[in-house]
């Protein structure tokens, strides 16, 4: 007689630590929504942005606690989405886009569209694509060039109507990114845990220090710099690409053919 199969446990539970980072970023994108709807543009930025900070955080606790689960994958997703998927849109949609009608909402529709798209896309290649390399703009570096501009105009007392149609291009642009094919360098083979030079401890030092100059105008020069790497990155590789097959059709085409009437 064939022994039944094992339910799985109902009363298993779900790690705590990496999924409280994950609800902190939700929670950024939700605070983010909230306040620009009371006109408070810099307080929505910056909530984005902490939003792109719990993000990073909660993956790499997650892998030094050794606490990745399917259930923390899927709830993270959850949240990028809106955290960095229906949040930037909607942000700079009630700064900017919103006196440009049908133009505005669907530059902000494009958006979100492209965000949700980007994500499904890295849910269903996470086992196979190569680690080094994002497929597509991140969507945390896209709403950080979403909210940086939102931030610029609101410290500088810009009225988004003035910019409405740079922020309608930088949106969509930023979104078209999102589901293209060009490569972004991820970071991941960064050892945190390993031995690194004293000079990283300087630049990371200098690196703050230029943050702190003007932090709305450095990061979004910052990610805008990011954005633009990967057609630069996609386009060297594809002429190294290319350049390489051409010598090896070259050599192929030097090697005299073999003589027919050879035994």
């Amino acid at each position: 007689m064939e022994e039944p199969k094992s339910k799985p446990d109902i009363r298993r539970g779900i790690y705590l630590l990496p999924n409280l980072f994950t609800t902190a970023a939700l929670f950024s994108g939700f605070y983010a929504v909230l306040v620009a709807m009371q006109g408070r543009f810099e307080a929505a930025a910056l909530a984005i942005f902490a939003g792109t900070v719990l993000d990073g955080l909660d993956g790499r606790v997650a892998r030094l606690t050794n606490t990745q689960s399917d259930f923390g994958a899927e709830y993270d997703s959850l949240s990028d989405m809106v955290a960095f998927g229906v949040a930037p849109a909607l942000v700079v949609y009630e700064w900017a886009l919103s006196g440009l009608g049908k133009v505005g909402w669907l530059a902000a529709f494009i958006y979100t569209t492209a965000a949700a798209l980007r994500l499904a896309r890295f849910n269903t290649r996470l086992r196979i694509a190569d680690k080094r390399f994002f497929q597509g703009l991140p969507s945390p570096a896209g709403a950080a060039i979403v909210a940086a501009g939102v931030w610029i105009g609101a410290d500088h007392a810009i009225d988004g109507a003035d910019v409405s149609w740079l922020a309608a291009f930088i949106t969509t642009g930023t979104g078209l990114l999102m589901v293209s094919n060009f490569r972004f360098h991820s970071f991941k083979e960064i050892d945190l845990r390993g031995r690194v030079p004293f000079i990283f401890a300087v630049a990371i030092m200098l690196g703050y220090a230029v943050v702190l100059l003007h932090p709305p105008v450095v990061l979004f020069i910052g990610f805008i710099g990011y954005a633009v790497s990967g057609p630069i990155v996609t386009l060297l590789r594809w002429r190294r690409h290319n350049r390489a097959n051409r010598r090896r059709n070259r050599r192929i085409r030097r090697v005299p053919p073999a003589d027919e009437g050879e035994p």
